[in-house]
């Protein structure tokens, strides 16, 4: 083999090596939003009621401003 199919092929093989890397990246963090989903409204109640407090909608609307500024 000469050098430029050598390097052709290195740079096939990264090609390649970067769109499967994609997609596998992009199943798992589906699969880890499909299992573990973001918290939202509806949870943050939960949490409350748990800790034996009925919230109020200005409670619950601040906390879910806190946690997406982050």
């Amino acid at each position: 083999m000469d050098w430029w199919q050598i390097l052709l092929l290195a740079i096939g093989m990264f090609i390649v090596g970067g769109i499967a890397g994609f997609f596998i990246t992009r199943y798992i963090f589906q699969k880890q939003l499909r299992e573990n989903p973001p918290v939202n409204e509806k949870m943050i109640r939960a949490m409350f009621r748990s800790m034996g407090r009925t919230p109020s909608e200005k409670q619950i609307r601040e906390i879910m401003r806190n946690m997406n500024q982050k």
